[in-house]
């Protein structure tokens, strides 16, 4: 295969895996089937490594695809010689490629194409030769008033006007002052007049400055946002007294007159065109750059939210809490269809306790209801001690639910479709219930950027995080399964093989034939053929099938190896399921051959020992501190309980159940020093806090996650800090030299395939 050996140095795994994994891809296999049951092909390689070969493959055939057209355009130039052909075909990057190009890339009028025009590039030849001559007498026989070059002045200025832009597209000047802007560059900005209390939340970018190579990609991103809306001007730049030295020694060989010229033309190719062009392009690198870091995190977020544990199918009543327009209850049956619904009042202004309290005991005699799931929005911790106080039986969970999207549902297509003669208010508060049952069944139907688990989600590159995040919910949809049955269309449509149009398909069919009896009958639906059947069987879940292996994460291709696993056991397959330590009652090595390899097998053995196992973590509810309701409560020193509700790159921000998510900053996560916040916390950990500051008017929470204790007696023998805290340079003032961040766990592949996302651009 064209690009393994590449890929395979670049990834740190085979060539041969690299070439299975492409075959599998041109085959029509999905990332999350080549994971799960192709593992002997790929050898092992999980999610996330064949994600990256897919991704470099798809650059690399881009990178070639770019290659054949600039080849074609510079030939039909008749310009194209061997040395340049074998430089472009050798080219490992866009940069690179676009660079070698740019001599030849056709143009819009320029002062060097006007030159040109007016025939002076002969002196602008004569004068970047740099040979000793008379350049006053050899500049005249160019003047020509029919040509507008009307003195000797006019015809210099045109040539250094070639010369310039000759600079400007040399590919080694390029990449030398690239260098200086990648190492030195300083990142400025400043408010736009009349900008300062419209714009007054970016106020710390109206007079600032950074090292580009220091700045965190959240502020980065931070910066783009102000310039778009109008508040700040940026711009990135840096020593022209360095860049000048560095051109003028690559290209300034004359003294004299001839000297002079090409000092002019060197100091007007940087300020014009060549300093231009790599600030613009470091500007476009830098905003990539954290396109990808923002999307990283979007995406670990996702995913952590995504596999949050699922309470399971209950009975449950839900609650999206409110003061004057009242609090909409809904009673969800286990599958979490809608039995009934009524809105209750037992808060401000209306304050009816008792007819709310009756109207929840009701419900929860009538349809046997065993969890309550409360919206964390306004008023919930209001209805909250207001349902605990009920005296309710104590076998009911009563639990806080994070809402964000529910609105988002309420108002979709997909909402209207299923609650037709619904209003949104009771979408909504079915959304939440669905959310305690089962939460990836329910964010599905989200589009993942309206969930509220990133950082300037608006800001980045929108195909490449829809990509990313489409990465990320198909994969864990596969991980945890499918119920057939029950599953929604949205649902459906991320299983493996499956997508929009044979989901609905799925969904019809099961409404006009009743549920599916068996994974076979899947074959049935139209459009499912056996290339679908077969990416997508196995992550299918039928809970009352005949044959109970339709109920296990073993694909239908392997039941006959299943089979003769049971007969030479002495067992049925009925008594294997849900057998212990099965991995020691069969070899799995003697069934191992030419197809099934003990990947496949260890897995197997695995499925049958517990056929179905939901991956998720074990449900557990979330306790806030009684009495400290609204931000107002909040003391400074206090400490409390709380939730993991976001990451980001400068901290983690933590709901303490008062309306308003507090900060964790990155400083403050952990007693030692933190480069990445999702090192130490994940999405819905349960962690305490420490109240620092609270700011009311701007609802602003400071919290920490430090322990209190004191900090150790200073040795009179100083010692190398092995986590060097972090400085922080205020605005205006020469940064403080930032210490070397520690290596990443080798455990944190997303973030490594990431960093090696970014070098390949």
């Amino acid at each position: 295969m064209k690009y393994a050996d590449q890929i395979a140095r670049e990834l740190n795994i085979k060539s041969h895996q690299v070439s299975a994994v492409a075959q599998l891809l041109e085959d029509g296999a999905t990332v999350p089937f080549i994971s799960r049951y192709r593992k002997e092909a790929t050898g092992s390689l999980d999610d996330l490594q064949v994600q990256a070969v897919r991704d470099r493959l798809q650059q690399l055939k881009e990178l070639d695809g770019r290659k054949e057209a600039i080849l074609k355009s510079i030939r039909e130039q008749n310009k194209l010689t061997p040395d340049l052909e074998r430089s472009i075909r050798n080219a490992g990057t866009m940069t690179i490629l676009e660079d070698l190009y740019l001599p030849y890339k056709p143009k819009r009028k320029t002062r060097a194409s006007v030159a040109k025009e007016k025939g002076l590039q002969p002196l602008a030849k004569l004068i970047f030769s740099q040979r000793p001559l008379a350049l006053s007498t050899s500049a005249k026989e160019f003047i020509n008033p029919q040509k507008d070059v009307n003195s000797l002045e006019d015809a210099l200025a045109g040539a250094r006007d070639i010369i310039a832009e000759w600079i400007a597209e040399n590919a080694e000047i390029r990449q030398k002052i690239r260098n200086i802007f990648t190492r030195e560059g300083v990142i400025s900005s400043k408010v736009v007049k009349g900008k300062e209390t419209v714009g007054i939340k970016f106020k710390d970018y109206f007079d600032w400055s950074e090292p580009i190579s220091k700045m965190p990609s959240h502020r980065f991103l931070a910066v783009c946002r102000a310039a778009e809306e109008g508040v700040i001007r940026f711009n990135i730049s840096t020593s022209e007294d360095h860049a000048i030295a560095t051109i003028e020694k690559q290209f300034l060989k004359a003294h004299g007159e001839v000297g002079e010229q090409m000092k002019m033309a060197i100091k007007d190719c940087h300020k014009r065109l060549l300093g231009v062009s790599i600030a613009s392009e470091i500007k476009t690198e830098s905003k990539k750059r954290a396109d990808d870091e923002a999307i990283r995190v979007f995406a670990k977020n996702l995913s952590q939210l995504l596999m949050a544990p699922a309470l399971g199918q209950k009975k449950v009543l839900a609650i999206d809490p409110g003061f004057r327009t009242g609090c909409k209850v809904v009673c969800l049956d286990k599958q979490g269809k809608l039995l009934d619904f009524q809105a209750i009042y037992p808060n401000e202004p209306q304050k009816d306790v008792y007819g709310a309290g009756e109207t929840i005991k009701h419900f929860v005699n009538k349809y046997g209801i065993e969890a309550i799931a409360i919206g964390n929005g306004t008023a919930s911790r209001e209805t909250e001690t207001f349902v605990k106080k009920l005296g309710l039986p104590k076998d009911v969970i009563i639990s806080m639910v994070n809402e964000n999207g529910a609105s988002i549902y309420s108002a979709s297509e997909v909402a209207r479709d299923e609650f037709p003669d619904k209003d949104v208010t009771v979408r909504g508060s079915v959304s939440i219930g669905r959310r305690l049952m089962d939460p990836l069944a329910e964010l599905v139907k989200i589009d993942p950027k309206s969930i509220g688990v990133g950082q300037y989600q608006h800001d980045v590159d929108q195909s490449q995080l829809k990509r990313s995040l489409d990465d990320v919910v198909m994969s864990c949809v596969n991980k945890v399964g499918v119920e057939l049955n029950t599953a929604s269309k949205q649902l459906l449509t991320y299983v493996s093989g499956l997508g929009p149009q044979i989901a609905q398909n799925i969904v019809d069919y099961r409404n006009e034939n009743g549920p599916f009896k068996s994974r076979a009958a899947l074959k049935k639906v139209p459009r499912l053929g056996a290339k679908a059947f077969e990416q997508a069987a196995g992550f299918l879940r039928i809970h009352q099938a005949s044959n109970p292996l339709d109920h296990s994460g073993v694909h239908p291709e392997r039941y006959d190896l299943v089979k003769t696993m049971a007969k030479n056991s002495g067992s049925s397959i009925e008594e294997l399921i849900g057998s212990e330590r099965l991995k020691d009652r069969i070899n799995a090595q003697e069934y191992v051959s030419e197809e099934v390899g003990l990947p496949t097998l260890m897995d197997i053995l695995e499925e049958l020992e517990k056929p179905g196992r939901d991956p998720r973590e074990q449900f557990e509810q979330v306790a806030f501190q009684e009495g400290v309701n609204e931000i107002d409560d909040l003391k400074i020193g206090m400490m409390l309980p709380g939730v993991i509700t976001n990451i980001t790159k400068f901290g983690a921000f933590v709901d303490v159940g008062v309306h308003q998510d507090g900060l964790v900053h990155i400083s403050h996560l952990s007693d030692s020093f933190v480069s990445d916040p999702t090192q130490v916390v994940k999405l819905g950990q349960k962690v305490n806090v420490k109240v620092l500051e609270v700011d009311i008017p701007r609802k602003r929470i400071s919290l920490s996650m430090k322990s209190d204790r004191p900090a150790p007696a200073k040795s009179s023998t100083p010692k190398k800090r092995l986590d060097p805290k972090p400085t922080f340079s205020p605005p205006n003032k020469k940064p403080t030299p930032q210490p070397k961040e520690s290596k990443a766990p080798e455990g944190d592949l997303q973030e490594q395939l990431m960093k090696l996302k970014g070098k390949w651009k």
